[in-house]
């Protein structure tokens, strides 16, 4: 049996999700990945059982990491315009962090290789429950289903990043994600949400 090495698992993490985010699951093989990581094809296995293990341990990396970045500095009992700004500001510091991680994450989110159905309660869910439960209580924002909440309070910011990673529009102007229009799109947000 050979002998795990952190390098060589490190490299082929990381030229995977280069491989995935380029190219998409379809164009992600294990042969692809050995010649790009410049290793024999036999080497990955002696890391990941097959090709859906790879991209799954992936996607729990990059997803754990997310969530633990989130909650830097945040606690539940923040008033609610607090908390939501400094999920913005987590976030978005992960996301300028990890580019690439931050588009396979999403990529394998919109896949049909997960299924959100059964996912267990995280700490970061959890957190997250509690943070708007309490917010409600306050009266800081009305009782509302998770899926409309979800998207005026992340929406707006998840189309931001968009087009800074993609440096333009989505008419094609040029775009760059600056503190004021996130700031003046997080005030019409909490607008939004204590109507």
């Amino acid at each position: 049996m050979r002998l795990k090495d952190n390098n060589k698992e490190l490299i082929i993490r990381q030229e995977a999700v280069k491989m995935i985010v380029n190219s998409g699951f379809d164009g992600f093989s294990m042969q692809k990945l050995a010649k790009k990581a410049k290793i024999s094809p036999s080497t990955i296995y002696v890391y990941f059982k097959n090709r859906e293990d790879l991209v799954n341990q992936l996607y729990i990396d990059v997803h754990n990491k997310f969530e633990k970045d989130a909650l830097i500095g945040f606690d539940a009992q923040l008033t609610f315009e607090e908390g939501l700004w400094l999920q913005w500001k987590n976030r978005l510091e992960n996301i300028l962090r990890n580019p690439l991680e931050y588009r396979f994450h999403e990529q394998f989110r919109n896949s049909p290789l997960i299924s959100f159905h059964g996912m267990k309660q995280t700490v970061f869910r959890k957190t997250m429950n509690d943070f708007v439960k309490t917010a409600v209580k306050r009266k800081e924002i009305p009782d509302l289903p998770v899926e409309v909440f979800w998207t005026v309070a992340y929406g707006p910011f998840y189309m931001l990043v968009k087009f800074h990673l993609d440096q333009a529009t989505m008419a094609g102007k040029p775009f760059s994600l600056t503190v004021e229009n996130l700031r003046q799109t997080f005030e019409l947000v909490v607008k939004a949400l204590r109507v």
